[in-house]
């Protein structure tokens, strides 16, 4: 209790202003989505309306550039080299190197190479493995065999009489030399082990008598109880923290809405009475003496223009008529054609009727 008052009454001071900073970020926060929400709408359907048809419009334009410059690439560059390839190169290398390095392959390469390959078969087979054989027989009696005897009846029996009786002896006794020194070396190493262990638990006795125990009497006598005293603050803190921050949420809340109220009192009932006294008067007056005759006006000129618009039409409409009546006579009528019943055709001509004689009479007698 004795520390959670004070604690309580600094932290509140502390956090008071804190919340107040925060309170105030948040209404302004919200007021400027409120505000800035219909700026977004409005860039939104500037983008639909206008960016997106420009866009649309430089791609077209740029679709149709790149297609121009393709085709008049494609026509000053590529179509000249594949002519070119097409009509000029290829008709040159065929006749003009093809077929002569055919002819040429045909009528003499082919059979002076099968001459040489005859003439070398012959030499392989008739001069050269009679003259490789004999050299190798040559060899053999010369150079392999006395190497061969020199080995066999040499060389392996000094090696096995050496190592039998001079290399086996040397490496008996280098053996048992080995043997006692390794067992001196390890006697000494044991010996060596111990002393090492030996002084590694003194060290250790040492450390603890001067380190291991002042650290645990430290610890528990020290670090323990000042732990213990720390979470007491901090929990103290923590729960001191929530409780102001309730508290000036609290507070935020009544200077809010002391200042709404003074705004209201100093700004929203000045600006309602100069609404309601002053611009719905004059904006009323303005609509009823200005707007409504005005748009009635222009209402009136439109539909006269509108009327004078038709009768201009259907008077030019009825010139064009009677002009190409004048012209061309009055409409056609369908005339009977002879001999078909229930048929007719217009011979054209004049406005007045003319029939073919005996229609009448031959489409009475046919049943």
């Amino acid at each position: 209790m004795a520390v959670r008052i004070p604690v309580r009454i600094v932290v509140l001071v502390l956090v008071v202003p804190l919340r107040l900073g925060w309170d105030a970020l948040v209404v302004s926060g919200a007021f400027l989505r409120r505000a800035l929400r219909p700026l977004g709408r409005a860039l939104d359907r500037f983008g639909a309306q206008v960016l997106v048809p420009v866009a649309r419009a430089v791609v077209l334009l740029a679709e149709g550039l790149a297609t121009a410059c393709w085709w008049l690439l494609r026509t000053l560059l590529y179509r000249p080299w594949v002519l070119l390839w097409r009509y000029l190169v290829v008709p040159v290398a065929v006749h003009g190197v093809a077929t002569p390095a055919a002819w040429l392959y045909r009528t003499l390469l082919a059979p002076l190479g099968r001459g040489l390959a005859r003439g070398t078969a012959w030499a392989y087979t008739r001069l050269l493995t009679p003259l490789g054989r004999g050299t190798g027989a040559l060899l053999r009696a010369v150079l392999v065999r006395p190497w061969t005897a020199l080995w066999r009846y040499v060389a392996v029996p000094v090696a096995a009489g050496t190592y039998r009786w001079v290399l086996t002896p040397v490496g008996h006794g280098l053996t048992r030399l080995a043997r006692g020194a390794g067992k001196v070396l390890g006697t000494a190493f044991v010996l060596l082990g111990r002393g090492l262990l030996l002084l590694a638990r003194g060290v250790g006795r040492l450390l603890r008598v001067l380190l291991v125990t002042p650290a645990v009497f430290l610890y528990r006598a020290v670090l323990t109880p000042l732990g213990r005293f720390l979470a007491v603050i901090g929990r103290e803190l923590v729960d001191a923290l929530a409780v102001a921050w309730r508290v000036a949420g609290h507070v935020s809340l009544a200077v809010g809405r002391v200042l709404r109220l003074l705004a209201h009192h100093l700004i929203g009932r000045p600006a309602a009475w100069f609404y309601r006294g002053v611009c719905t008067p004059v904006g009323h007056l303005v609509r009823d003496a200005l707007w409504r005759p005005a748009r009635q006006a222009v209402a009136e000129a439109g539909r006269a223009v509108s009327a004078a618009l038709a009768a201009a039409r259907a008077t030019v409409s009825a010139a064009r008529r009677d002009a190409r009546r004048a012209l061309f006579g009055g409409p056609r009528e369908p005339e009977p054609v002879p001999g078909v019943p229930g048929r007719a055709r217009n011979l054209g001509g004049a406005a007045s009727r003319q029939t073919v004689p005996g229609a009448a009479a031959e489409s009475e007698i046919t049943p």
